[in-house]
């Protein structure tokens, strides 16, 4: 399918890009596509960032049928380049997820073709201060008009656009962490393996209740015994216990994450024991108190990795490197964005250049 462009009449002035936030300023285009039933997937266009008109009664409104990705573009130290860190993964996470809700599959390749078409048109807004990048957002959500409950029959995707800086706004300073004992996110036969939209909604009440108490994030345990550990906030989580990373295993309740998988992969190349299992609470107190869990930290797109301080389980707490940045963290934090800004050799073949 041809890709048609409709180029902004009226350009925004840029923002600040050492003031950016995350998720607060939009470029001025973005793409977007429709599917119904009899034709599927069809008009791509690269518009003017604007608003949607839909339907009061559009099933998204009502149902939730929604999911999403997140990715990001870097402009490279040395030479300028514009690369994507693993786009491929998100949009066949995309359609993992797509297929969990009903909503149908996206052709990987075109997504792909779309995406560095648009980010190659708003090149000017990738910011190259360290730590910021160009936050990309593609979501899918049904549109059909319809008050009954059914998978939609018509769909729009979009990609927007926002420069970022970092997510996390004390950056790498550990977090303090509070487990949350009585909300739960996920079940396994559920959503939590894919980013469905309705998973961030659940999420919310732990987030607030964490946050009322002066913690920066919840670690969520798992929904049927609230014994095993899951994810934080909305990050996968490691710990580092005894010389070895161990990660919950990735069984139907938590997301599959590509920096999660980034990090198994890296950690294995520079000889790690990596451990995916699940991991109790309990066994997570244990090896605090027998001196062997030395670091944690979350991972995610929006983060890359952020470390923890402490976790509070109950009443008891859990003082992870003595409330500081851990050797090995920093280590994988540098590494990671080196390979995305072009710093460290992308020996995994991770970059994918836009022309």
């Amino acid at each position: 399918m041809e890709i048609k462009v409709e180029l902004s009449k009226k350009l925004k002035p840029k923002p600040n890009f050492n003031k950016l936030g995350f998720g607060k300023f939009f470029t001025d285009h973005m793409f977007v596509m429709d599917y119904t039933n009899d034709i599927g997937w069809h008009d791509p266009r690269i518009v003017p960032y604007s608003n949607f008109e839909i339907p009061p009664a559009s099933l998204i409104l009502h149902y939730g049928q929604s999911v999403f990705e997140g990715l990001k573009a870097y402009k490279t130290k040395a030479d300028g380049k514009i690369t994507l860190f693993r786009p491929q993964k998100n949009f066949e996470r995309l359609n993992k997820s797509n297929n969990r809700l009903c909503i149908p599959q996206i052709d990987v390749d075109f997504a792909l073709e779309a995406l560095c078409k648009l980010v190659s048109l708003e090149k000017d807004w990738i910011p190259t201060n360290e730590g910021t990048a160009l936050y990309i957002r593609p979501f899918i959500f049904a549109t059909e008009s319809m008050l009954g409950i059914h998978p939609s029959n018509t769909y729009k995707f979009v990609i927007i656009l926002s420069p970022v800086g970092s997510y996390l706004s004390n950056g790498l300073t550990p977090v303090n962490i509070a487990i949350e004992s009585n909300y739960v996110r996920a079940v396994k036969g559920g959503s939590g393996h894919v980013k469905a939209s309705a998973n961030y909604a659940i999420s919310l009440k732990g987030q607030v209740v964490g946050k009322s108490k002066g913690f920066d994030q919840v670690l969520w345990l798992d929904g049927v015994e609230k014994k095993y550990i899951e994810e934080v906030g909305s990050m996968n989580i490691f710990f580092k216990i005894g010389g070895k990373l161990v990660t919950p295993l990735a069984d139907g309740s938590i997301l599959e994450g590509i920096t999660r998988d980034s990090i198994i992969t890296l950690a294995k190349s520079w000889g790690y024991e990596v451990v995916e299992k699940k991991i109790s609470i309990q066994e997570l107190y244990e090896a605090f108190q027998l001196g062997k869990l030395e670091e944690s930290f979350g991972c995610g797109t929006a983060a890359v990795v952020s470390p923890i301080g402490k976790f509070l389980w109950e009443d008891k707490e859990i003082i992870v490197s003595n409330g500081q940045l851990g050797k090995f963290t920093k280590k994988l934090y540098n590494h990671l964005t080196g390979i995305q800004y072009g710093k460290e050799k992308d020996e995994f073949d991770w970059i994918r250049e836009v022309k």
